[in-house]
């Protein structure tokens, strides 16, 4: 990855407040004006304590919800404007996510699981595409296994097929949120070099939910949020700016 593209801003978040029930008497705000930018070369942990609001910040950057005031810049378009047709292109375009439980479709087999996220925006994937899905089996252990259903799978090797998942399109921006916590040690180790090496080999910004201090201390920065706001934001050479840069 070039100098150039590894310093490509792919995520900007400016003054980003989430609030509910808002204008009722049970109205609370839970994030509290979050400033925050990720670039291609970034491999961040998300950590804070339980109702720090990790959860709603991750809906409100996978364009899952709106905020309630601030703007959210993906690869370099702001997003409140968006009608929900634009939002919804534009994050199965640039996004990719990775929950804790997999959600494999369990009729399918792992290349159509794999293909999912293409044959509902377009339809019939292309050869390519199927071919570039079969690499990417391969590539987290799974070759030869293209053709098993889920039940078929170990909860590891299921992961594995949901992480292929999330990278089909060659997602900028990975979001993962507690993605290891169903795994044993080991399989929660391999789960984790395969973030390092997409994010290495495709330029893809990784963004990692998890209350493990053990992979949040193996990540190149921490976010810490503490009652809707950034606590700190850490770096392996130090405290990043505030704009997100080094």
């Amino acid at each position: 990855m070039s100098d150039a593209r590894r310093h490509e801003e792919v995520l900007r978040l400016e003054a980003l407040r989430k609030g509910y029930n808002i204008g009722k008497p049970t109205e609370v705000e839970v994030l509290h004006g979050i400033d925050l930018s990720l670039h291609r070369s970034d491999f961040a942990a998300l950590v804070g304590a339980s109702g720090s609001g990790k959860s709603t910040l991750l809906n409100l950057v996978g364009l899952l919800d709106r905020p309630t005031s601030g703007e959210i810049h993906l690869l370099g378009e702001p997003t409140h404007l968006m009608d929900d047709a634009r939002r919804t292109r534009l994050r199965g375009e640039a996004i990719g996510f990775v929950f804790q439980f997999h959600h494999l479709i369990q009729a399918f087999t792992a290349l159509e699981n794999v293909l999912m996220p293409l044959t509902l925006r377009q339809g019939r994937p292309t050869r390519v595409q199927r071919e570039f899905a079969r690499q990417l089996l391969a590539q987290v252990g799974l070759a030869g296994k293209e053709d098993r259903k889920p039940d078929q799978l170990s909860g590891g090797q299921q992961q594995r097929v949901a992480v292929a998942r999330a990278l089909i399109n060659r997602p900028a921006l990975l979001l993962a949120d507690e993605p290891t916590g169903n795994l044993d040690s080991r399989s929660a180790a391999e789960v984790f070099q395969l973030f390092r090496e997409f994010n290495r080999e495709f330029g893809c910004a990784v963004l990692l939910v998890t209350h493990d201090p053990r992979l949040s201390e193996q990540c190149d920065r921490t976010i810490t949020l503490a009652d809707g706001q950034v606590e700190s934001d850490v770096g392996k050479t130090g405290q990043f700016e505030r704009d997100g840069g080094k």
